[in-house]
């Protein structure tokens, strides 16, 4: 997403006019010689006079002054809510419903639907890119699931599905233009794997046309902007000493990329390809698979929430690590 623009809009009065009355000497019945300074004085209400004739002439308004400016009013146009605002809206945990309604005179009623997610400060985030890592290939994703054909990943709703079960909310992030929304929404929740399907979240696009979309990916081939923008954006909203990131999936450099500059680990970042071969970026070698990785989900995806053991949130202070054996002591210079 780019960045959100604040517009400040000040109101203006109405014009100025002023009236100039130049200054004449009174008459007298006798004439007196005149001074020099009465002179100077003439010449300036001349000057002046003529000045203010010729400002009336074109038009030129004279400056208010700071008191003036004071009381004028000032307007604020923002996208962000303030927290009073928020509050007000009375949200509950998890998602919720809203819609926006504008009435007009010759086009009726016009309502935009949409959900606002309310999450705790400490919630841990997994970010899942769409089209490549939950479809097959980004060109065929946009087209194929139209024409009624499954082109999506095998096991990967059922391996977000356990890791949702284990605590974790998802975000979705695309750079997919705003006008998709509807189209990407409905697909992500048709999407089904042995009965599981994508837990809900999130769904960040990029605020762009179609065209800006296609030539930041095809020409400038930067769609990471948006995406190092719109998660940034996000992570602030936690605190700056905190890391809601736990892990993330895409299917580029240019994910991988952006997922480093939210300072999520490499352990923890994840890119499958057109054939379904899922690689862990610490060790490109190692290839997996969305089903593979479900079955040890609760290694690298451990359960949190209230319900869980300490053992499980701080292993280290398990009876597995208190009781275990120590290693012996090898002693390299006798093995020589």
């Amino acid at each position: 997403m780019s960045p959100i623009s604040e517009v400040t809009a000040v109101a203006q009065e109405g014009d100025y006019h002023t009236l100039s009355h130049p200054l004449k000497p009174e008459s007298s019945p006798q004439k007196m010689p005149p001074t020099d300074s009465f002179q100077q004085r003439k010449r300036e209400d001349a000057s002046s006079s003529d000045d203010e004739s010729t400002s009336s002439a074109w038009g030129v308004r004279p400056v208010p002054d700071s008191i003036t400016q004071k009381f004028l009013p000032t307007y604020k146009k923002s996208l962000r809510l303030s927290s009073d605002q928020i509050k007000n809206l009375n949200l509950r945990d998890g998602p919720n419903e809203v819609a926006f309604s504008v009435t007009t005179q010759y086009q009726g009623t016009c309502r935009c639907e949409a959900t606002i997610y309310l999450w705790n400060w400490d919630d841990k985030v997994v970010i899942s890119d769409i089209d490549g890592t939950i479809t097959k290939s980004d060109a065929l994703g946009h087209i194929l699931p139209h024409l009624g054909k499954d082109w999506t990943h095998q096991g990967i709703a059922k391996l977000f599905h356990k890791i949702n079960l284990n605590g974790y909310k998802f975000l979705y992030c695309s750079a997919r233009t705003i006008g998709m929304a509807d189209i990407t929404k409905g697909y992500l929740e048709c999407v089904k794997d042995e009965g599981c399907v994508l837990p809900k979240g999130p769904i960040l696009l990029a605020p762009s046309s179609l065209f800006s979309a296609l030539h930041r990916e095809v020409i400038e081939r930067k769609p990471e902007v948006f995406k190092i923008a719109c998660l940034t954006d996000i992570r602030n909203l936690f605190g700056s000493n905190r890391q809601p990131f736990h892990a993330a999936f895409g299917n580029r450099t240019n994910d991988v990329h952006a997922y480093k500059e939210v300072n999520l680990p490499e352990s923890r970042i994840f890119t499958v390809n057109p054939k379904g071969e899922l690689i862990q970026e610490l060790v490109k070698i190692h290839k997996s698979t969305y089903e593979r990785l479900s079955e040890i989900v609760d290694l690298i995806f451990p359960p949190i929430g209230k319900d869980v053991s300490f053992s499980m949130e701080c292993p280290e202070y398990s009876h597995f690590s208190y009781w275990r054996t120590s290693l012996p002591v090898v002693d390299f210079d006798d093995l020589e």
